[in-house]
């Protein structure tokens, strides 16, 4: 069985992003470019895998360990420090890299690269040869050049040094190459830096292996996209809708239905029951699970939320799960224009309309909060129906509190009810109700001051002008 290391450079600055962040933690699918890289090369079961860094070394450090704390592998760095070209950044992890694994080498600013595709660029190595990954180009400026003998690949030649003849070559290196360990230290250390840029290029390697008699051989990958970098905002643009695009075959693939493929991002991770449906313009952010017969309406965000069979969720609704998560019971409805917060537990079949708030709060059975409400650190019975303009005080200025209300409960409209408080089951509240103290079972609850209507009243009026 080989044994793989991988080896990540994401060192480079990243002229041409116009930013100061770090290249590799741009975003894209709402990851950073280098976590897409390292999640292909925890899917290839690797051994260990060296992230090489440079510019931004520690915030592009500190962002990897917090995406892969608690990682069956977690990345280790070392850094390259002056950059002198890919040859000499490849040299750092040299002392990572014991004699008896292949050294798989990736770029952390090309995000689309599908383990599928680096697999059989191990297996083209096996053990003793250096194997590239190449691609076709119909423009190859810029691009190191595959030069071969026939079958056999003799050189890879950058851009800047090659001549006419060799520009004219359409197959280029992407970056990409599997190879001994013990072959690569050797080879490394005979790089020199003659050459038009004076840096000591990586792709160097591939003379120094036709040198020593080693088979040089490149793999074709299928599908440019995946070898295509990010060096300016234009292309992160341009590798987002290729990203999302994948994805949406992929959900349609296995039964999903889009209004608009073109309409949908994923920025995490999206997994979904039979006969789903959804609508255009929604973002997925983290993890999110849909049920069998959820429909998503339009222009919705949804993080970190599982919504159950069945349920409905209109048009322009938020759910913001962070790490507490929302859940959404079978059969509920939500929305159009709902918010759900950290915490929003809802059961089956409930019900929360246009301009209602949910935050940690638990909504049982039937319960229904239909418009223009706020229901924070609550635990709502069965069957509750809690009125418009109606409230949860939860915080006192210092801390949260808790309301209850027990099955049954109906509020009436715009009341207030001051936490901690309980509302027995079965009881009422009269609109317009401050409620502060807790009530009896089945007791109607009416707390607002008696009404005075005064005849002929006056309303002021403006002064002439």
């Amino acid at each position: 069985m080989t044994v793989v290391d991988v080896v990540i450079m994401a060192a480079g600055k990243g002229t041409r992003m116009k930013s100061r962040r770090p290249k590799v933690l741009h975003r894209l699918a709402g990851r950073g470019l280098v976590d897409h890289v390292i999640d292909c090369a925890m899917a290839l079961d690797a051994r260990r895998i060296v992230v090489i860094t440079g510019h931004g070394a520690e915030e592009v450090e500190s962002a990897v360990r917090g995406s892969f704390a608690g990682a069956r592998v977690v990345p280790t760095f070392v850094r390259q420090e002056p950059q002198l070209g890919t040859g000499h950044a490849v040299q750092q992890a040299v002392p990572q890299l014991p004699d008896d694994g292949v050294a798989l080498i990736l770029n952390g600013d090309v995000p689309l690269i599908r383990p599928g595709t680096l697999q059989p660029l191990v297996d083209a190595c096996a053990g003793g040869k250096l194997a590239l990954l190449s691609v076709e180009m119909p423009d190859p400026t810029g691009y190191g050049r595959i030069v071969r003998d026939g079958s056999h690949v003799r050189a890879i030649v950058e851009h800047k040094d090659a001549s006419e003849a060799q520009r004219a070559i359409r197959e280029v290196y992407t970056g990409f190459m599997a190879l001994p360990n013990a072959l690569l230290k050797r080879w490394l250390a005979r790089l020199t830096n003659d050459n038009v840029q004076g840096e000591y290029y990586l792709t160097d390697v591939v003379k120094h292996a036709v040198a020593d008699g080693v088979e040089v051989v490149a793999i074709a990958c299928p599908d440019r996209v995946q070898v295509d970098g990010v060096n300016s905002p234009l292309q992160l643009a341009e590798l987002e809708r290729a990203f999302q695009l994948r994805n949406a075959r992929e959900l349609m693939e296995a039964g999903v239905r889009l209004a608009d493929p073109a309409r949908i991002d994923v920025r995490g991770t999206l997994q979904c029951g039979q006969d789903v449906e959804i609508d255009v313009n929604c973002v997925f952010e983290g993890r999110v699970t849909l049920g069998d017969g959820v429909r998503i309406g339009p222009n919705c965000v949804i993080r970190n939320t599982a919504i159950e069979a069945g349920a409905h969720i209109l048009g322009f609704t938020h759910f913001d799960g962070e790490k507490a998560g929302v859940t959404v019971g079978e059969g509920a409805q939500v929305g159009p224009f709902a918010r759900l917060r950290p915490g929003a537990k809802l059961g089956p079949d409930v019900h929360i309309g246009n301009f209602v708030e949910v935050k940690n709060s638990t909504m049982a059975r039937g319960a229904k909060a239909n418009h223009l409400a706020y229901l924070g650190d609550a635990e709502v019975g069965e069957r509750v129906n809690y009125g418009a303009g109606s409230i949860t005080a939860n915080y006192d200025g210092a801390n949260k509190h808790k309301t209850v209300l027990e099955d049954d409960v109906h509020i009436g409209s715009n009341c207030v009810l001051v936490a901690p408080v309980r509302i027995g089951k079965g009881g009422t509240v009269g609109g317009g109700s401050t409620v502060t103290k807790n009530t009896e079972p089945g007791a109607l609850t009416v707390a607002r001051g008696k009404q005075v209507s005064i005849s002929g009243w006056q309303r002021p009026k403006k002064a002439p002008k």
